[in-house]
């Protein structure tokens, strides 16, 4: 990644790290995902999610959806650069005002019923929506981030609906699990 200039540690996930980086021609700032290639081997499935996710970044192309600039490879790692998103998550935005206005979170519900709408029009379903993958910039608007848990209709069964339980324990939509009817987006409503 010679055109990129690494920098801070944005976050850490299952597979890797995501840094802050600079594109040293231009100037412009991204996050870069960096994947230790050898976990991701290692993991039953995770190849499989790595690449569900780079082609579902590939696939969209919307203001309230993380876009995916370049991939790149080494023997040891995989480079995901990313769209920074410099005003943190949605999750910390909670966490520090306690509570959204109702104007606010009216706005921000939106954007995100923008942008999963969106995704649905492209056959793509996230599966793992949560406070933590919406990520918010410094204007105030929503970007969707991490799909690898994401489907695309292909994972479809015969019947037309997805046969794989995946997500976070506190987010998943509960029929899932079997409780009562709802779905993901009044679940972040709700929280905010």
């Amino acid at each position: 990644l010679g055109a990129y200039e690494l920098g801070r540690t944005l976050g850490e996930g299952n597979f890797g790290k995501v840094k802050q980086a600079r594109n040293r021609a231009t100037g412009e700032h991204f996050a870069v995902k960096i994947l230790d290639r050898g976990r991701v081997l290692s993991l039953r499935g995770a190849d499989d999610q790595v690449r569900r996710e780079i082609a579902t970044l590939t696939m969209l192309a919307h203001p309230n959806v993380v876009r995916l600039h370049e991939v790149a490879a080494s023997k040891t790692k995989i480079y995901m650069v990313l769209e920074f998103v410099n005003g943190g998550e949605l999750f910390d935005r909670i966490a520090i005002k306690r509570k959204l206005s109702e104007r606010e979170g009216r706005r921000l519900f939106q954007q995100l019923i923008d942008g999963v709408s969106y995704c649905h029009g492209k056959g793509v379903y996230h599966r793992d929506l949560k406070p933590e993958n919406v990520l918010i910039d410094r204007k105030g608007n929503i970007k969707i981030s991490d799909f690898g848990l994401s489907a695309l209709p292909q994972h479809l069964g015969n019947d037309g609906l997805l046969h794989t339980t995946c997500g976070s324990p506190n987010y998943i939509a509960p029929e899932v699990n079997d409780w009562p009817p709802s779905d993901q987006l009044s679940v972040l409503l709700y929280i905010c």
